[in-house]
């Protein structure tokens, strides 16, 4: 691994084992709030966001920090997208996180122009490192990885409908879901790109397409090999804040496939 990823490996694991592990099973009467509709917020995401955009800042000094978590609390940071940023999601899988279950992950990707270029994601139980550069390939525990499809028939699919509304919620229940064996989603990205990589699932639909939950995620996907982009074919940008929908697979023909359905919606 370069020099930069064992930084970022060494910066996870420090937060992970002074915040975010000692308060998982822990979290006491007021730890845990709704910052919003099925979103959950606790006392470690705050302090692991502000431990890792102190470091990060002592990292790259003229580089801006986006962090979920100071976005949700001031909207004018999402501006700062389109240019050199550093993005950081504290504890992805929150909602687990809060009720005591896995899975959950740290994510920090590093964008320039509106696209990825380097991106690590950190699962603290599992100590499992995935990170990626753009044009360098995937890696997990610095092994170089290829995504690999299931090998299942009908192929794996976990899609997510948490927030598609109802009449989008049956369409695709009714003219996608068919074509697959469908699982639980992990309700974490974190953990859902590995899964696309590791051969677990062949396919996932992503509605919510945030910054802090996918440019890690995206990067690390395409540059094993497989593919995720917007349904229409056009790359992900982390800079298009309003837009939705998203399509990752462990192959482009996966990836076509599902496209193919999802465009009769």
């Amino acid at each position: 691994m370069s020099a930069l990823d064992d930084e970022m490996l060494a910066l996870m694991r420090f937060v992970s084992e002074r915040t975010i592990m000692p308060r998982w099973r822990n979290l006491a009467t007021g730890d845990v709030i709704e910052k919003s509709q099925n979103e959950l917020v606790t006392i470690a995401d705050r302090e692991a966001e502000e431990f890792l955009a102190e470091a990060l800042a002592k990292l790259a000094p003229d580089v801006p920090i986006v962090g979920e978590e100071a976005a949700h609390a001031d909207s004018s940071v999402l501006d700062r997208l389109s240019g050199p940023c550093w993005i950081v999601d504290p504890i992805d899988g929150t909602h687990n996180y809060a009720h005591g279950r896995t899975p959950f992950g740290i994510m920090v990707a590093l964008a320039d122009g509106g696209e990825a270029i380097a991106g690590w994601i950190y699962d603290p139980v599992k100590d499992r490192f995935c990170h990626a550069r753009r044009g360098e390939g995937a890696f997990v525990n610095g092994e170089r990885i290829a995504a690999r499809p299931t090998g299942s028939e009908p192929p794996v699919a976990a899609i997510s409908v948490i927030f598609l509304d109802e009449a989008r919620r049956e369409s695709v229940n009714s003219h996608v879901a068919p074509h697959y064996r469908v699982v639980e989603t992990p309700r974490c990205a974190a953990e859902q790109y590995p899964r696309l990589v590791l051969g677990e699932n062949d396919v996932s639909l992503f509605e919510r397409t945030l910054a802090w939950d996918h440019a890690a995620g995206v990067l690390f996907l395409n540059e094993a090999g497989g593919k995720v982009c917007r349904p229409d074919g056009s790359a992900y940008r982390v800079d298009e804040i309003e837009r939705t929908g998203m399509i990752g697979a462990a192959s482009p023909s996966l990836w076509d496939g599902l496209a193919a359905l999802y465009a009769k919606l």
